[in-house]
């Protein structure tokens, strides 16, 4: 018995005709996602192939349940052709966005729709054994969950932070226990074909495709949260650089000072300017005297999160957004030197921090105008990530469709 087409994308590579096959119903699928409906005519003119060979890639896609034929069309004369497009229901994407103290999952479809979610999963990110075996049981809870059935999921796109080669499947910051990379190791434990990805990459890419994005072609994505991160797009294209880790710009030496950064050196700009500087100095505020909304319901300093004072900022509390706004200006100071280096068309800030506006919005416009060329960022916009907690997820779901099914960017 032949494979499905599931299986056949979900294989270790098919070789030969099965090969060939396969890539043509991509672009079949491709065509249909990206385009409409069409009639064998119209793909067979399109993807200059045969009439036979179209009408045998439809009836096996057909076969898969993932095309359909929607009947008769009018024509000019002759026989009236049949049209076909993609079946409801036909394949889907999961994207899986996993953050400091908690995870957000996405099932999206092949027009790039959002139908099922899951936000804010509790789960506490640690680069331990047992936090990996504690995200793909996450995982797996969610797919049986699922009302579809889990042959249709093509792939999973998995978010985290630090230096990941996506093409290879490694991440090198974390869960980096076994040889074999850690994309194999979570698919083995899921049964569905897992890719990697950086999470500041994949937020830029959910911006770029659903997001802020208009018109703009090159753009620099900034995730704000407890690191700083960022996604760069060229002329429409994700840029990763060497190696795959473009984008540190967390790590970019920027102060004079003696604080150890997470990374191992001195003076990166995230020891003052990130989510995790923010959390340090309120600690520090609160066991020097001051007083907070974070604490009213008798949270212990060492327990506060960063959610904790972007709640209170959001509740006017007073040192919250000092502190905020130092963290602003500091950012603002790094992203003027980003604008000097690039000159983008638009920025987009993403992440926790992101999430108090004009908050930290102000003083990062204010820090920009004092320390970037009036020249260079007269001609660069700033705004706040449109997709809010769901950039990373939908950006997560669309690369793994664009990689799988090699769909071109619509």
């Amino acid at each position: 018995m032949a494979a499905s087409f599931f299986e056949e994308i979900n294989s270790e590579g098919p070789t030969g005709v099965a090969f060939k096959n396969v890539n043509l119903k991509k672009k079949v699928i491709s065509y249909f996602a990206n385009t409409g409906n069409a009639t064998i005519a119209d793909l067979s003119k399109e993807l200059n192939l045969s009439v036979p060979k179209v009408t045998s890639l439809i009836n096996d896609l057909i076969q898969d349940s993932l095309v359909q034929d929607h009947g008769k069309i009018e024509s000019t004369g002759g026989r009236k052709p049949n049209v076909y497009g993609l079946a409801p229901n036909s394949g889907f994407f999961m994207g899986i966005d996993v953050k400091q103290h908690y995870i957000n999952i996405g099932l999206t479809d092949f027009q790039k729709n959002l139908i099922s979610s899951f936000d804010r999963c509790p789960y506490e990110l640690k680069n331990t054994q047992e936090s990996l075996e504690e995200l793909c049981k996450i995982i797996n809870n969610f797919i049986a969950d699922l009302p579809i059935p889990k042959e249709k999921i093509l792939g999973i796109g998995i978010n985290l932070s630090g230096r990941i080669n996506y093409s290879k499947g490694y991440n090198y910051n974390l869960f980096h226990f076994h040889e074999d990379p850690l994309s194999k190791i979570i698919e083995q434990e899921v049964g569905i074909k897992v890719l990697l990805e950086n999470d500041s990459h994949a937020m830029a890419y959910g911006e770029f495709c659903s997001g802020a994005v208009s018109t703009e072609r090159n753009i620099l994505f900034l995730n704000l949260d407890y690191g700083i991160g960022m996604g760069i797009i060229i002329n429409g294209q994700l840029y990763y650089g060497k190696s795959g880790y473009s984008g540190e710009v967390g790590h970019i030496p920027i102060f004079q000072n003696e604080i150890l950064c997470r990374c191992g050196k001195k003076g990166c700009l995230e020891t003052e300017a990130s989510g995790w500087a923010l959390v340090e100095r309120f600690k520090e505020k609160l066991q020097g005297g001051a007083s907070t909304l974070a604490t009213l319901n008798h949270m212990a300093p060492e327990d506060i999160h960063l959610e904790d004072i972007i709640n209170a900022a959001n509740n006017d509390d007073v040192l919250a957004i000092e502190l905020i706004a130092q963290v602003g200006e500091k950012i603002g100071r790094g992203i003027a030197l980003l604008i000097n280096l690039f000159n983008p068309e638009l920025v987009i800030l993403g992440g926790l921090l992101a999430t108090t506006e004009d908050y930290i919005l102000l003083p990062i416009k204010s820090a920009i105008k004092k320390y970037s060329v009036s020249l260079v960022n007269n001609d660069t916009q700033l705004k706040i990530s449109q997709l809010g907690d769901k950039a990373g997820v939908i950006g997560a779901c669309l690369l793994v469709r664009h990689r799988l099914l090699d769909l071109e960017h619509s």
